[in-house]
């Protein structure tokens, strides 16, 4: 008994090819229903009515006469379960292998969809005459030849990148390199503190558990994706598109950024004998003291954020993002409902299946396979009911992801916004910082006054302080042209992003909503015609009961 499941199970997931026969058109008398041909002609006229996918919704398999006669008649050969027509549904693929064209085809409410993917023409946004196109391919394993104590035990893997444009910095046309994840690490790092307040869009994590837990090849290609997604997002960007560090970046062959480390703007005072990491820790020390004096000690800060109209849109970034998260999080449950229906019609339709084979088997009398032919047509829409709403599912995939990079892209805002921060914290620690210092000189200089002749240690700290004030000073024009030019970034970047994101939700809606009609369409014309089978089944069956009644009396 297995051993004929297995087999008949392995009938039910044949070739792709036989799934593609399935038909759930014909009308099963084209006579019985003139009225209803003619209205669903003039139904289905609108352009978006038309099926979504290519499949065929043509065949209900209805005895071969209309004569209620015919179902006392010998077995007709068409019923045969060897018959072509039959083993089309009973030997489909599964539904989870059906591979279908986009629904949507190529327009999407008379618009060209490559016209609604092609980013804006405004003055922060790329022309549309130049170009950049990237792809990651080929991963190879190599070996880590330093930091290993045991040669040969520490691997890692290496992406070719090959990047295709028209941008005269690139200084050429093609380039191929071959680079590992550290690089893209160090590129962000760069990326980060070369423009700060820019909105440059997030690098994939170290995924370190997704190493432990996927297998091998699939986590490189998990990888792979993600490095080409992010370094065509770094190739969207208005600006960092020109700039050096991804130029260097997709053309240099060999190790680049390691070891580098630069300040864009020195942001602290430093003294004769320069910066080093201990200095850094102090200032950093310095600016933590600042912003908890400032947060919970009451003190009033020098400089305030006096940008009203900045804090307004952070405010409402801030509520979007909110809204974002909700909508994303129904989105997905929007997605597993889909699902599950395909799922669910998709296995009912494959019962039915059995179903009307091991009816058609042990069929005794013609009224057997009436309900066999019946239960065939109930199959035929189930699946292709199922396979319907997998492509809407996939679609809908397609369209709403939208939403989740979106979440990625206000990571990216939220970066420029603490950047902004910071820079404003580094001006109101330098400004504390003078008044500190100014106070410390005039209290030097008052005590060194009582003294006759002045006091020599007291004049020789005073000039050391007032050489700190100059530094400091100096290092307070920096930072403040550093703010300047961050709130200049963030007000230029909050622009486009108002732009894109206005684009980018125009063209997902409009694809939402036309895959959704769409379905919408297919699945009343599925009812209909269902209905208009169990009418005319219904019929069938009064007219057997007639005759029947007929032969007895």
């Amino acid at each position: 008994m297995m051993g004929f499941d297995n087999q008949e199970e392995s009938h039910l997931y044949a070739s792709q090819e036989h799934m593609e026969t399935l038909l759930l058109d014909d009308d099963p008398s084209p006579a019985s229903f003139p009225a209803a041909a003619d209205a669903d002609a003039a139904r289905f006229s609108d352009p978006l009515s038309l099926p979504f996918a290519e499949i065929s919704t043509d065949d209900y398999d209805y005895p071969p006469s209309s004569s209620p006669q015919s179902i006392f008649q010998p077995p007709n050969p068409s019923l045969n379960l060897n018959s072509s027509s039959f083993q089309s549904i009973l030997e489909p693929p599964s539904y989870a292998d059906a591979v279908f064209r986009s629904f949507d085809r190529d327009l999407i409410n008379g618009h060209d969809r490559a016209s609604l993917d092609e980013p804006s023409t405004s003055p922060v946004s790329p022309s549309r005459s130049e170009y950049i196109r990237i792809s990651v391919s080929d991963p190879q394993k190599e070996l880590e030849l330093s930091n290993s104590l045991v040669p040969g035990s520490n691997t890692y893997y290496t992406y070719l990148v090959t990047t295709r444009t028209n941008l005269k910095e690139f200084g050429g046309s093609e380039f191929s390199v071959r680079r590992r994840f550290r690089e893209v690490v160090s590129l962000s790092d760069r990326l980060s503190e070369s423009y700060r307040g820019f909105f440059i869009p997030l690098r994939p994590d170290k995924s370190v558990v997704e190493s432990k837990v996927m297998q091998e090849g699939e986590f490189v290609e998990y990888r792979r994706d993600a490095l080409e997604k992010y370094l065509r997002r770094l190739a969207v960007h208005p600006v960092i598109r020109r700039s050096e560090e991804l130029t260097v970046f997709l053309r240099v062959e060999g190790k680049v950024f390691e070891g580098e480390s630069r300040d864009v703007v020195p942001v602290q005072p430093v003294g004769k004998g320069g910066g080093g990491g201990g200095r850094d820790l102090l200032w950093m020390f310095k600016e933590l003291k600042q912003s908890v004096s400032y947060d919970w000690g009451g003190t009033k800060p020098l400089v305030v954020e006096e940008d009203k109209e900045f804090l307004e849109r952070k405010d409402k970034l801030q509520e979007f993002e909110l809204q974002l998260s909700s909508v994303s999080q129904q989105a997905e449950s929007l997605v597993k409902a889909q699902q599950d229906i395909g799922e669910t019609m998709g296995g009912l339709g494959l019962a039915f299946v059995k179903l009307t084979k091991f009816e058609t088997e042990e069929a005794m009398y013609n009224s057997q396979r009436v309900r066999a032919a019946d239960m065939k047509n109930v199959a035929t829409a189930a699946v292709k009911a199922s396979r319907l709403y997998r492509e809407l599912n996939a679609q809908t995939v397609k369209h709403l992801a939208k939403l989740h990079e979106y979440l990625g892209v206000m990571l990216a805002v939220n970066n420029a916004f603490t950047d902004r921060s910071n820079a404003l914290l580094t001006v109101q620690t330098l400004l504390s910082e003078l008044l500190s210092l100014n106070s410390r000189i005039e209290k030097l200089e008052v005590a060194s006054s009582k003294i006759f002749g002045g006091d020599r240690k007291r004049i020789l700290k005073i000039e050391e302080l007032k050489e700190t004030v100059r530094v400091t000073e100096d290092a307070k024009s920096c930072a403040v042209k550093e703010y300047e030019q961050i709130k200049e970034n963030i007000k230029n970047e909050l622009e486009r992003l108002d732009k894109e994101r206005h684009n980018d939700f125009l063209s997902m809606l409009k694809g939402f909503v036309v895959n959704q009609r769409l379905m919408h369409f297919n699945r009343q014309d599925t009812q209909r015609r269902w209905l208009m089978c169990g009418k005319w089944s219904q019929r069938k069956q009064v007219d057997t009961q007639k005759i029947v009644a007929d032969i007895n009396s």
